[in-house]
This record gives C-alpha cells, sequence and structure tokens, in this order.
C-alpha cells in the first residue's frame, strides 16, 4: 500500500462503516482526496498483481459512495447542454493528453490515461482507460471497470459497472484487447490481454465459456483466457417445458503469438470469421 492510501484508507473505510464520521473534516476530506487521486491516476479501484491477478481496493469503492452522499445536486452548462447530476465532468483533458470528441463524457474520478480516445461514449467515475485504447461510439466504461492499454471498444460496447458490495471485483479488460461491436461484459468478468471478443458476446459472471479447440469442450466462467478468440455461442438444455438453447461464449481459437497485436488482430478476425 502506497503513502497515500496509507493515510486515507483508514479514514475513509471508518467513514464508511459510520457515516456520521463525514461531519468530521478530516473524513470527508479523505473521501474528496482519493476521488481527486482516482481523477489523477494516483490510485486506481483495482491493480494487477502478478500474472493474471488483480486485487481489489474496497476503501476505494467505499470513497466514491461516500462521494455521492456529500455531494449536492447542481446544474452543469457545457455549451448548449445542460446537466444536472452530483458528479462534474472531467477536467483539463488538453493537458492530459486525451481526445475526447463531442459529445463523450468522462465524470470526475475517472481516469483516462494519455493517448487514449473517448468518441462519444461514457466512462464513469472509478473506471481507467489505458494509454492507446479506444472507447469508440456509443461505448460505455461502467463505474470501476478497468480497461488496459491499447485496447478497442467498438461501437455499442458495455461494460459493466461494479460499485456494491466494494469488496466486488470489477470488470477487468487486460491490455491489447479487441471488443466488438454491442458485445457485454459486467459482473466482474476478466478478459486477460490481447484476446478479442467478438461483436454481440455477453459475458456475464455466470455465462458459460467453452473453449471448442479440442476434442472435448472446457468451461470457463468469469475469464477468458489470453489471446483466445471468442465468439457467440448456444448450447441446449433441457427445462421442464423442453429444450431450448442458452446463450454461452465459444473460444474458437488464439491469436497467433508470432505477430504483434494489430497484425494479429486482423489475422484472427479474418481467419476465424469474426463480427467486428
Amino acid at each position: 500500500m502506497t503513502h497515500l492510501a496509507e493515510s486515507l484508507a483508514p479514514l475513509v473505510s471508518a467513514a464508511f462503516a459510520n457515516r456520521s464520521l463525514l461531519r468530521d473534516p478530516a473524513h470527508e476530506g479523505a473521501v474528496v482526496a482519493t476521488i481527486e487521486a482516482l481523477d489523477h491516476g494516483q490510485l486506481r479501484v483495482a491493480e494487477p498483481r502478478g500474472e493474471g491477478d488483480w486485487v481489489t481496493h474496497a476503501w476505494v469503492k467505499e470513497a466514491i459512495l461516500l462521494y455521492f452522499a456529500i455531494r449536492e445536486m447542481a446544474v452543469m452548462e457545457v455549451g448548449p447542454f445542460e446537466f444536472h447530476d452530483k458528479i462534474p465532468l472531467k477536467r483539463g483533458l488538453d493537458k492530459a493528453g486525451v481526445r475526447v470528441v463531442p459529445p463523450g463524457t468522462a465524470r470526475h474520478g475517472s481516469h483516462l490515461e494519455a493517448g487514449s480516445v473517448l468518441m462519444p461514449g461514457y466512462v464513469n467515475i472509478g473506471a481507467r482507460v489505458g494509454s492507446g485504447t479506444m472507447v469508440d461510439t456509443w461505448a460505455t466504461v461502467g463505474s470501476c471497470a478497468q480497461i488496459g492499454r491499447d485496447c478497442h471498444l467498438a461501437g455499442g460496447v458495455g461494460i459493466g459497472g461494479v460499485l456494491e458490495p466494494p469488496s466486488a471485483q470489477p470488470v477487468i479488460v487486460e491490455d491489447g484487447v479487441f471488443v466488438g461491436s454491442r458485445a457485454i461484459i459486467v459482473e466482474g468478468v476478466i478478459v486477460e490481454r490481447e484476446a478479442v471478443i467478438g461483436a454481440g458476446v455477453v459475458l456475464t459472471a455466470s455465462t458459460a465459456i467453452l473453449d471448442v479447440t479440442g476434442s472435448e469442450p472446457v468451461e470457463l466462467r468469469g475469464r477468458v483466457p489470453a489471446r483466445s478468440v471468442v465468439i457467440p455461442g448456444m448450447r441446449t438444455k433441457k427445462f421442464p417445458a423442453g429444450e431450448f438453447g442458452v446463450p454461452c461464449a465459444l473460444i474458437i481459437g488464439q491469436r497467433s503469438a508470432s505477430t504483434d497485436r494489430k497484425v494479429s488482430l486482423n489475422a484472427a478476425l479474418r481467419d476465424f470469421g469474426v463480427p467486428a
């Protein structure tokens, strides 16, 4: 734990357990300082701790929930647009080296690394978007989601937010991942580095992810292995009323390890016929 976290975490957690402490300037100040640190990338909700291993900082999510409690509703005007909300919009994008295309919106308390691009999409409080990543048109990055570097969230992608309970893992998309149009990733699913998620894939904590590259399917849940190429699938399940198709996700191959990310992505889309 960093010195900043060591100084803020006890005050935040105490206030989360006893909201009356928010009347104390020290505790309220710790909440505000945590959100500022999130906004500037000095803290994050979750961070990697080794290959494929992530740790979630519950106290940071507690600070986000408390921030809603101490903020008042306010009118915000941006040119001809008017908003009425508790959380202000992110500012200082030019100094941060971030490109945001109107009417793309990032909330204060989110962090966009230098070199990231936000088309007319949305990034919620607590989320982090890595350098070189594009959040494409009408794609949404939910609260606390962690999006790695050099990713592409294609048009209409839905990355779910996970705020409560504070200990719950957020959605994590590691470096170099491509997520196709209208795909949905929610409930703390981890997509490991350089995977390709085809258009229309839905990944929840309970979605069966079937690796069908071998002679027998191998079932996974909650995690897409690195460099996997994933498409929507269906499998038959018996119910009292009969047999019906239930959605699942199919791992149909792997990105080539001998090519770089860009070439490998194009090859995956071409070789496996994955819609983008």
